[in-house]
């Protein structure tokens, strides 16, 4: 019998799990059972690269030499970026204020590890992004949810945030639009009344722009377009459909940039080259790309046909991303059980709302309709079969 002493987990690692991710493992493994698994629990779109990715990339192996790069990334893709918000947004944006990360998820380490201070508290949307809240706790930091719902359109307002500083200060603010899981977009107006409240009240606006793109109708706006002290965190994984290239960036504010650039250089040296010479060219795959955007369309209207005749309530505004939002069928009493009858009995895997929304989220259940039209209608017909 050991007498060693226990290997003990750290208490920054006591956060809950990615359930989205769970959910794909175990659709994954059905799948290799020989089932035949429609997901549409994870934001992955299932559309390929755009081949001038695929092209640009053979050419630069072709060379043999895959090496480091600045820990702010290849100065062609960073004037690249800053040339994109000139043609988007009509913003001047200097590249020296851009960081390649490798995706998004290294991006929200570095703008909370620049920005704030371990036990400072940061507002952040529920239901909303899971991870959020995750690489906060782990972080150190302390996570303000702030319930978003029906009645507000699931928007996080500057009013509602002001109300939540005067309760506790906040020291900063992660504002996704469009949302996940809630694909909504927060209006411009609504986007600079945030933005000049934070600026006023010296609260740190993080901007989480990964959708942009990704919009039906309504518009999305950058907060560069109202102000220069925003972390903008954005990423090639969505609209540019380069989730496993793991490649995205930053818009930081001028003090933050030597900063973030210290802490990256030691974090992860630099985003991969390889993954930095597909993304400069991606920005030239935009036929492409809104091709498969309408594919998206397509199936957006599918859902939000289906999803009231099969009795889901709440439905979100299903602005943009690839995402809805809504309460589960009245005859179930948790969305985890939705979720593991929606697998078993009708192989389409679905993520259910605790992950997005720890007080609420048993009721509520995310669908994403990033795969193919096709394959969405297949899901449609299968949940018609268990819930008509």
């Amino acid at each position: 019998m050991s007498t060693l002493p226990p290997i003990k987990a750290s208490r920054r690692s006591q956060i809950d799990p990615f359930r989205a991710m769970d959910i794909m493992a175990a659709a994954n493994r059905l799948v290799a059972e020989g089932h035949d698994v429609i997901s549409l629990a994870v934001g992955q779109p299932s559309a390929p690269v755009p081949e001038i990715v695929s092209d640009a990339v053979r050419a630069f192996l072709a060379r043999g030499r895959i090496g480091y790069t600045d820990a702010l990334g290849r100065q062609g893709l960073r004037r690249r970026i800053a040339r994109h918000y000139a043609e988007s947004e009509g913003v001047d944006v200097s590249p020296d204020r851009i960081m390649i990360t490798t995706g998004s998820s290294a991006g929200f380490n570095l703008a909370f590890l620049a920005a704030f201070d371990v036990g400072d508290r940061v507002a952040i949307a529920s239901p909303g992004y899971p991870a959020y809240r995750n690489i906060l706790l782990a972080l150190g930091l302390v996570p303000v949810e702030i319930p978003v719902g029906p009645d507000d359109r699931y928007i996080l307002t500057a009013e509602a945030l002001e109300n939540a500083h005067r309760e506790a200060p906040i020291r900063g603010v992660l504002i996704a639009s469009p949302a996940n899981p809630t694909g909504t977009i927060t209006p411009p107006d609504e986007l600079r009344k945030l933005v000049e409240f934070t600026d006023a009240a010296g609260i740190v606006f993080v901007s989480d722009e990964i959708y942009h793109g990704l919009a039906y109708g309504a518009p999305t706006v950058s907060a560069l377009k109202f102000t220069d002290r925003a972390i903008v965190v954005n990423s090639f994984s969505k609209y540019y459909c380069m989730t496993g290239w793991r490649i995205g960036w930053l818009v930081l504010p001028k003090p933050l940039t030597r900063a973030a650039e210290r802490i990256g250089q030691s974090l992860y040296i630099s985003a991969p080259e390889l993954s930095q010479i597909g993304a400069e060219a991606v920005f030239d795959a935009r036929e492409v790309l809104e091709r498969t955007k309408l594919d998206y369309a397509r199936s957006r209207e599918t859902l939000m046909t289906a999803l009231p005749q099969f009795g889901f309530l709440d439905i979100a505004p299903i602005d943009g991303a690839f995402y809805a939002y809504a309460t589960i069928p009245n005859g179930f009493e948790h969305s985890s059980e939705f979720a593991e009858v929606a697998l078993e009995k009708a192989l389409v895997a679905l993520t259910p709302g605790i992950d997005f929304d720890p007080q609420r989220g048993e009721r509520t259940v995310r669908l994403s309709y990033a795969g193919d039209p096709a394959e969405i209608e297949r899901a449609v017909a299968r949940l018609r079969t268990l819930l008509v």
